[in-house]
């Protein structure tokens, strides 16, 4: 009867032990479970210093948190100011090394420096911001986001063209007035500082200019290009050059301040100078208090929460996600002392009608391409594609309109329209 007792005994202690040994094992791993923490490291093309990866970063920290308060850690290692070269491999390596099991890079050029490390670590999962490679990659731990930007480039373009407006009705715009300010053809001046010839900003200048002309009909625009995402000399010089052929608004897809300080400049040495600002990623009302409408941006915490949640709980990974003012994940920011009245109102309006589907950003019949509406567009790019050869205008009864980043999350809006002219930049890419 002891010899049976204390055999039981042994297996009971034994069982212990085990079950002992298997809660340990789980504590703190970035494999999964209930106490298993998510090792995220970030490959980023800036710094805080810099608005798009400080949004970025804000981003990340703010689903970081929203996780690690529901008991689900997230732990983040930074590489920041990695250039769009080389360095975004041996960067990528040294995270994996360091544990990381998430790998993000945020600008558009890193997806063509990661080599072979995305097929050589199937347990990595890696997610190129802004990035259209993914989908053709044939690799199950290789995906892509963005956000649909082009709807909160839209709503800033609502905003600068009622500022138009005001102009026009107080007489303070005209064209005996400001002739330097119309075309030939009677139409407003638009600038727009644009970072590269990219689908990405293309169909963001396009939707901040029918955001304008939806207020203000007769409108034109010239878009400038600095070749570099992030540099405050060439964006503010670009403005300038802008400002000096006459354009009234100053929008942006570039980095920096160096465009709405560039307009706030001019204010301060001309009081009447009838120029104002669009910023891009973050508020510049403290660069250009006087002349800042608002500015496009992004609330990235909002995919990356999905993203974080999906790896803690082991499900399936949105494969090319991209999002916009339904699920918060564009915005404007805080409106400028200088917009013009019931600007507000008009903004949550169109914000409605954008989130209810009843208006289209690249709605066909609001713009014309060679004099006509289309009513298609097959893809064609000429670095091939996962959407190479399929059509990218929808319709709704008669409305036909063109969905940016339902076939892919990258945009890929690459038609130039009518009434808006490019040109390219004499400097070096950067």
């Amino acid at each position: 009867m002891k010899k049976i007792l204390a055999l039981i005994l042994a297996i009971i202690l034994v069982m212990s032990m085990v079950v002992g040994l298997s809660s340990c094992g789980s504590k703190g791993s970035s494999k999964g479970g209930k106490d298993a923490t998510l090792k995220v490291g970030v490959i980023l093309v800036g710094d805080e210093g810099e608005g798009y990866t400080k949004a970025h970063m804000d981003g990340i920290e703010a689903a970081a948190a929203a996780l690690t308060k529901d008991g689900k850690p997230v732990e983040i290692q930074w590489k920041k100011n990695i250039p769009e070269d080389e360095k975004v491999k041996t960067n990528a390596l040294d995270l994996i090394a360091d544990g990381c099991t998430l790998i993000i890079s945020n600008s558009y050029g890193h997806q063509f420096h990661f080599g072979d490390v995305i097929e050589e670590y199937p347990d990595v999962t890696f997610v190129a911001m802004t990035g259209d490679l993914a989908a053709g990659s044939g690799l199950n731990n290789y995906f892509n986001a963005f956000t649909r930007v082009y709807e909160s480039r839209y709503v800033s373009g609502v905003v600068a063209g009622l500022k138009l407006k005001e102009l026009l009705d107080e007489g303070k715009l005209s064209q005996d007035i400001s002739p330097n300010s119309y075309d030939a053809e009677g139409n407003i001046k638009i600038g727009y500082v644009g970072a590269y010839e990219y689908a990405e900003v293309v169909s963001g200048y396009t939707s901040f200019y029918l955001g304008i002309k939806s207020i203000v009909e007769n409108v034109s625009m010239t878009v400038k290009y600095t070749n570099s995402w992030f540099n405050e000399e060439r964006e503010a010089a670009v403005a300038e050059y802008l400002m000096g052929i006459g354009c009234v608004i100053i929008g942006q897809h570039a980095d920096s301040t160096g465009a709405p300080a560039a307009v706030q400049k001019a204010y301060n040495n001309n009081k009447d100078n009838l120029c104002f600002s669009i910023g891009y990623n973050v508020s510049m009302l403290e660069t250009a208090p006087d002349v800042a409408l608002t500015s496009a941006g992004n609330n990235w915490g909002a995919y990356y929460e999905v993203l974080f949640r999906a790896l803690i709980d082991k499900t399936d990974v949105p494969a090319d996600w991209a999002e916009g003012f339904s699920s918060n994940a564009v915005d404007i920011t805080e409106l400028g002392s200088s917009v013009a009245k019931g600007t507000k109102e008009k903004v949550d309006d169109t914000v409605k009608k954008i989130k209810d589907g009843s208006l289209k950003v690249f709605d066909c019949s609001t713009f014309t391409v060679g004099g006509k509406n289309l009513t298609s567009y097959i893809y064609n790019s000429p670095f091939g594609s996962s959407i190479e050869g399929m059509e990218c205008i929808k319709s709704e009864g008669s409305v036909y309109y063109f969905d940016d980043s339902s076939l892919r999350s990258a945009p890929y809006f690459d038609i130039r329209i009518d009434n808006v002219v490019e040109i390219k930049s004499e400097y070096e890419p950067s």
